[in-house]
């Protein structure tokens, strides 16, 4: 079927020669053991879900080019498990692989910021008022520990906190050095840039469904692996 369509974008037609070359490097590559076996429904739900990141790649090279987007300042990036899980296995995949995807990412979503309200919230739900206790690295004839300067005697606390960082101390019975300098506890980063990078992926995974429904048309076959209306969707409640 390399002759066949992957698709068509906006009414025209895409060849499908690049997903077969796709799928042949995966049968090639280094983990081809794991994939499923040709022909089962596993290795057709397979094909799916390339073609389906191979057609993200596409639609946001059209997008890419219709704006007038610089792909060349899109650098490559690898997304932690939060952003993939958030932006889909499909659009996670198409982001990491094209710059074009990562270019209209950042043109979609720059305007988007964190909702205050929700910002609010997160602050209020995770601030304390309490800093978290300072540790410091103690060295005592028994051994080295971590402790907190509250949980230690107060005259030792007290000694250890005057002497210069590596001097032995010797309150009572105790005789203690700080192998490290009590380092002053950082304040809490604002989480007001990891609301909006969620906040962006949610834009963008909108945009993207909207877009694809408007300007893209799927063929028999390659449809996405999650459509409980193609054969080889098993995901049944």
């Amino acid at each position: 079927m390399s002759g066949g369509l992957l698709g068509l974008l906006d009414g025209c037609p895409l060849p499908r020669a690049e997903l077969d070359r796709r799928l042949a490097a995966l049968r090639e590559g280094p983990r081809a053991s794991a994939l499923p076996a040709p022909g089962s429904a596993e290795d057709r739900q397979l094909t799916r879900w390339v073609a389906q990141v191979l057609l993200t790649e596409e639609l946001c090279r059209a997008e890419a080019a219709a704006r007038g987007l610089d792909c060349a300042a899109a650098p490559p990036v690898r997304l932690d498990q939060r952003a993939a899980v958030e932006l889909g296995s499909i659009a996670a995949a198409a982001y990491e692989g094209s710059a074009a995807v990562r270019a209209v990412f950042a043109a979609v979503t720059a305007e988007v910021a964190a909702p205050p309200a929700e910002l609010a919230a997160y602050r209020a739900a995770t601030s304390s008022g309490e800093r978290a206790p300072t540790r410091w690295r103690i060295r005592t004839p028994d051994g080295d520990f971590d402790a907190d300067p509250a949980t230690l005697p107060t005259d030792l606390a007290a000694a250890l906190r005057a002497a210069p960082p590596g001097e032995p101390v010797t309150v009572g019975s105790w005789t203690a050095v700080v192998l490290e300098p009590p380092a002053e506890q950082s304040p809490a980063p604002d989480p007001a840039e990891q609301l909006r990078a969620c906040a962006q992926r949610i834009a963008f995974v909108r945009w993207l469904d909207r877009t694809r429904a408007e300007r893209l048309t799927l063929v028999e076959g390659l449809e996405h692996p999650g459509d409980p209306f193609q054969p080889d969707n098993h995901h049944r409640h």
